[in-house]
């Protein structure tokens, strides 16, 4: 009994330990964007003495992070339900489809995980520019889309075939079509596993800089990675301004995942004593 507890003091030790590594950088960008830039270099980790929200005002006003903010937010929205939809009804397919085309496919899918898909550049330049797409926020979907597809099947193929084939069978004999038992029975209960998608995919696409900057040279269509970028001089470097914009760029990430929190831990341990 007395080792359990001391196991249980010492996994708390560290996780607390964990924890304030973790959130420290957090909380130096977070109060580093309220102060004065002559503070910042000061006392980059203390507590703001001159509080002030002129950086916030800045990077809405003058730095046109509403617009950056609402061009991310569309083309995360959009690719994440593509990805979730898509994803959900592959996976749904190749768990039930019984063949080697299905096993063929799945490895297809998989290999989208060992092979980065900046590798293709050149040719999604080429073909953006032949669907007149470039200069706009659509042609950052359908790759995205594209890159977040083989861990959405990966997840959620191994989700779908630990549910029990009874549920499926009884179904069918009740006259339940598969659209059906895709719809009403398999999306409900895949929740954990679409939460770890999801948290998996924003995090990548609304972080992502590569392909904005490839694709993107209008300011319109700029997406906040892309801005951020912007706010970072050769010689002088507004921090206020650009830790403040960081900051409200971190809020959807945040956000997003305390409302998955509790489904993101059960997909990520979906399986774990599968026996």
């Amino acid at each position: 009994m007395r080792r359990i507890k001391l196991n249980q003091a010492l996994a708390y030790i560290l996780l607390t330990i964990w924890s304030v590594i973790v959130l420290f950088p957090l909380w130096t960008l977070i109060i580093n964007s309220f102060k004065p830039q002559k503070e910042i270099f000061k006392d980059p980790f203390g507590f703001p003495k001159d509080f002030t929200f002129d950086g916030y005002i800045a990077a809405w006003k003058t730095g046109r992070f509403d617009v950056y903010f609402t061009n991310s937010l569309i083309v995360t929205v959009l690719s994440l339900t593509l990805i979730l939809l898509v994803g959900s009804m592959a996976a749904y397919a190749l768990a039930k489809w019984k063949s080697p085309a299905a096993n063929f496919l799945y490895v297809f899918f998989i290999a989208g995980l060992m092979i980065p898909i900046r590798l293709g550049t050149i040719d999604l330049v080429r073909l953006i520019k032949a669907l007149n797409l470039q200069d706009t926020i659509w042609s950052l979907i359908p790759v995205y889309v594209a890159m977040g597809m083989p861990i959405a099947t990966f997840v959620l193929t191994a989700f779908i075939k630990e549910l029990p084939s009874e549920m499926f069978d009884a179904a069918k004999v009740d006259g339940a079509s598969e659209w059906q038992i895709y719809s009403r029975i398999v999306l409900p209960l895949m929740r954990p596993a679409l939460a770890t998608v999801a948290i998996f995919n924003m995090i990548k696409i609304w972080n992502d800089f590569w392909f904005p900057l490839v694709f993107i040279r209008s300011e319109e269509s700029r997406t906040v990675a892309l801005g951020v970028s912007l706010l970072f001089g050769q010689y002088r470097t507004d921090w206020t301004r650009a830790l403040a914009v960081l900051s409200l760029a971190a809020v959807p990430l945040l956000i997003l995942y305390v409302l998955l929190a509790r489904e993101f831990i059960k997909g990520l341990t979906a399986g774990a004593v599968k026996g």
